[in-house]
C-alpha cells in the first residue's frame, strides 16, 4: 500500500519517542498534548513516513 521509507534506526527512535509522549498523558504533566505521540509510533510501526514521502527521503538501506 506504502512504500516503506523508515529505515531500522529511524523505525526505533519513532516508536520510543512515541511511547514517552503517549506516557506523558498517563503520568507527568497529563495534558492531551502527548497523544501527538500516536503520529512518530504510527509511522515506525507501519514503516512508512509520509513527510518523508513528500520531500523525497529514505532512510532504509537498499
Amino acid at each position: 500500500m506504502f512504500k516503506t521509507n523508515v529505515g531500522e534506526t529511524d523505525r526505533i527512535l519513532r516508536i520510543v519517542v512515541g511511547l514517552v509522549l503517549i506516557a506523558l498523558v498517563f503520568v507527568g504533566p497529563q495534558t492531551p498534548w502527548g497523544w501527538l505521540g500516536l503520529i512518530p509510533l504510527a509511522t515506525g510501526l507501519l514503516r512508512t513516513c509520509p513527510a518523508y514521502s513528500l520531500i523525497g527521503v529514505n532512510t532504509c538501506k537498499k
